[in-house]
Parts: structure tokens; sequence; C-alpha cells
């Protein structure tokens, strides 16, 4: 079972029998003879998680056992509001997502440009043949430029894709810039302390997790917008653009696959590993991981949620204030709200 991979390997794809080209754009991956889609960089990447996921369960250990369902719950808006707006002329809502998760995925690309800490020296057990010993040998950076792709070669990630689709769904649109949210992950100030750790260690593992529940997010954000992409009572003047944009929403969903069970792969890992603290002592890593995870999963459940619900709340009256018959809307709309 091959365990080690040199950087090359980690971004080496399959050979495409022709490129993804979408709205007027070059993006990455492509699609084989028979016209299936083939996520990029996956040539290596893929087996190799395969092989160290193999090799952490014959040690005992797994993936961190999390999902994106843990973060099932109330949506605001719910779909049928989200329908509603599209259906009444205030589609800018539904344009407003696809943007702003194009500009966020963007912000992955430097991923491919980060030097993590190396982990090895403060954990006790060899990494040389694990995930985490790879992540400056190529895992980060093909993760990257899945997100923000190659600009400079004119390839686009999945920042491009999503721009692509939406403008498939919607056509020329006179909408503005949406504001995108400085940052969408809990902060590093907020990790739990580890003294025992140096502060650099302990942020990556911080970073790693937040990473994860990030993707999880993007998972359900994803199924959102198929569901309204693949509605056949909306964009009925661009009903075959819309199916075509709710198929590269599969295709992005296809690479993302990996990003998640990498992450895991990653964070159980460490999991099951010894950290030598900072006097030569051990530390399990369990510990270290379950402290931070169960942090980021409090704040993405319990205090995230409702803080995004009210500023998008207040954002949403005020369009719908601008229809022409926004008492009518505003009750329909209303009406329309998950209750918790």
């Amino acid at each position: 079972m091959k365990l080690t991979y040199s950087e090359e390997e980690l971004l080496a794809s399959h050979a495409c029998a022709r490129p993804q080209r979408e709205a007027g754009r070059l993006l990455h991956g492509g699609f084989d003879a028979d016209g299936r889609y083939l996520p990029p960089r996956l040539l290596h990447r893929g087996p190799a998680v395969e092989a160290w996921t193999e090799r952490l369960r014959a040690r005992g250990g797994d993936l961190l056992p999390a999902d994106a369902s843990l973060l099932a719950g109330i949506r605001f808006p719910s779909g049928a509001q989200q329908k509603l707006l599209i259906q009444e002329g205030l589609g800018q809502t539904f344009w407003n997502i696809l943007t702003v998760t194009g500009h966020i995925e963007a912000r992955g690309r430097i991923l491919a440009d980060l030097e993590f800490p190396e982990f090895q020296p403060w954990l006790h057990e060899d990494v040389s043949e694990m995930a985490v010993g790879h992540l400056n040998r190529g895992l980060l950076k093909a993760h990257g430029i899945d997100e923000g792709g190659e600009p400079q070669r004119g390839i686009g990630g999945h920042d491009v894709m999503w721009f692509a689709l939406r403008d498939l769904a919607f056509g020329e649109v006179d909408y503005p810039e949406p504001e995108v949210p400085e940052n969408i992950a809990r902060p590093d100030a907020e990790a739990a302390p580890f003294p025992e750790l140096p502060g650099a260690i302990v942020r990556s593992v911080y970073f790693l997790a937040n990473l994860l529940l990030i993707e999880f997010r993007a998972e359900r954000g994803f199924a959102f917008s198929q569901r309204m992409l693949r509605d056949p009572e909306l964009f009925p003047e661009r009903r075959a653009q819309a199916e075509r944009a709710a198929e590269i929403v599969d295709r992005i969903r296809r690479d993302e696959e990996l990003h998640v069970d990498s992450l895991r792969l990653y964070l159980g890992e460490l999991s099951s590993l010894d950290f030598r603290t900072q006097d030569g002592g051990r530390l399990a890593g369990r510990r270290v991981v379950n402290a931070l995870w169960n942090g980021i999963v409090h704040w993405a459940t319990v205090e995230q949620p409702r803080l995004v619900a009210e500023r998008t709340r207040e954002l949403l009256h005020a369009r719908i204030a601008a229809h022409p018959e926004a008492t009518r809307v505003r009750a329909a709309f209303d009406a329309l709200a998950e209750n918790a």
C-alpha cells in the first residue's frame, strides 16, 4: 500500500478527453470520452486519501465522526421563501447567494500558498506515512487550487464555476455586487487554550476544524441552490440553462467530497496521536481535537445562525418594502417562514 507521495503526484489529474467550459469560461477538471466529469488533481490524491484512511482504521482510529447533518435546522430564508422572492421579481437575493459563494470559494485559494507549521516535531508518532505529514507536500495546495483555480493560466476553480452557473441561470442582470462577509469562520481568538502546546500548533488544528465546518455549511448551501435551480416553476424563460447550472453544482459537490473526507481524515489522524507538550510531556490529540471541534460546532449551531438570521431578515424585509405590492408579498413571505 503506497503511503508516501510527492507534491507532483498529489497535484496530478486524470487525462481528459475535453476540458470543462461553461458560460464562456475555462474551468478546472474535464470529461472523459463518455462525457463523465473528472474532478481535478484526483489521479493520486483520491487513492492516497483512501490508503491513509485504511491505515488509520487499521490502527484503531477513524475519521472525525461528523457530517453536514449537524447543521440541520431552521433556515432563513426558507426554500419556500426564496422561491417566492424569485417568482416576485426579487431574484437578487438568490443571485447574491450564488455570487457571495463564488467570492468565498475564491478565498480558499490561500491554501495553495499557505505554509502550515509542521506537526511532526510536536507529535510522538511518525507521520511521514499519514495525511497530516503531507499537508505541506501537496494536499493543502491541491485544495486551494480547487477552490480558487489557476488564474495565471486562465483556469477557474470553484469560484468561477459559481459565477458561471449564476450567469447561466440569470443571464445578464444589472444587480450590484453584494457585500461579502469578511469572515465566515469562528475567530481564532475563540479557540480553547492549550498552553502546553505552541500557539501555532493549536491554531493549525483549529484552522482545519473550522475549514471542515465551512465545508459542511457549503454542502447544505449547494443542496439548497440545486433545489432552486431545478424547480420547474422557477427560471421559466431559462429553464435549460438553470438545469445546466444545477449540473455544475453537482460537479462542485463531486470535488468537495474529497475535501470533506480529507479534513475528517486529518482530524481523525490527529485524534489518534499524542502531542509533545512544551515541557516534554504527552497530551492526547483526541482531547485537543474534541475541545476545539466542540467549540466550533456550538458557535455554528447556536450562536452564529441567530445573528445571521437577524441581519438577513432586516435586509430582505427592506428589499420587499420596495416591491410595488409590498404588503401582499411581505404577508406571503412571512407566512412561509419555517417554525422552530
